[in-house]
């Protein structure tokens, strides 16, 4: 029975690295795969999904208009896919999510979906929240913290490197932009 997946994490913990390993390890066995993420994340013009250690891979690109169950039907039809691997997951509309609910259920494809849990201000993003919610699997990956704890958080900072405390919840960035802190050194970081 194909399952939905939700791998979250903190920035820096490896989400895209290991989406990419899981579809090399499918796509090993002579499976097909689709791979999508959000066309907000435009960092990268040559890969779609890019690692931060240089693996990259191609892949469609959702919008919040996207039928995924659609799209992923359309591409079943054609050639039978062995999983679907979402990057960037915390842009998924709670609709989308459903969606890709029922590419497990009835199409029996298993989904993994790879993202960020809060934003900079601790919030559930839209995706992370219902997937959160009704994923039959939640794997949380680990990313450290300056002090060696386990960073749960992300900070974002301006170009000095200070925290920014307001602002609209998606700004598209890396390390620049963003720091993953453990819970107290990211409150520190807020109340500084």
């Amino acid at each position: 029975m194909a399952k939905l997946y939700f791998y979250y994490a903190s920035m820096n913990a490896g989400k895209s690295t290991t989406l990419l390993q899981a579809d090399f390890n499918y796509r090993e066995r002579g499976m097909h795969t689709m791979l999508w993420t959000a066309a907000l994340d435009d960092r990268s013009e040559e890969k779609a999904i890019e690692s931060r250690i240089g693996l990259g891979a191609d892949a469609h690109r959702f919008t919040p208009e996207t039928d995924l169950w659609a799209e992923i039907q359309g591409a079943h039809k054609v050639e039978p896919l062995g999983c679907v691997l979402v990057d960037e997951a915390q842009f998924l509309t709670k609709e989308q999510v459903w969606q890709l609910a029922r590419v497990a259920d009835e199409a029996g494809i298993p989904v993994l979906c790879y993202g960020l849990r809060t934003d900079f201000q601790g919030e559930l993003f839209p995706g992370s929240a219902g997937l959160l919610g009704i994923a039959d699997a939640l794997v949380e990956l680990k990313a450290i913290c300056h002090c060696g704890r386990k960073s749960s958080m992300n900070l974002r900072v301006d170009a000095s490197g200070k925290a920014v405390k307001q602002g609209a919840q998606t700004e598209i960035g890396g390390n620049d932009r963003y720091v993953a802190l453990c819970r107290r050194h990211f409150t520190e970081a807020l109340d500084g």
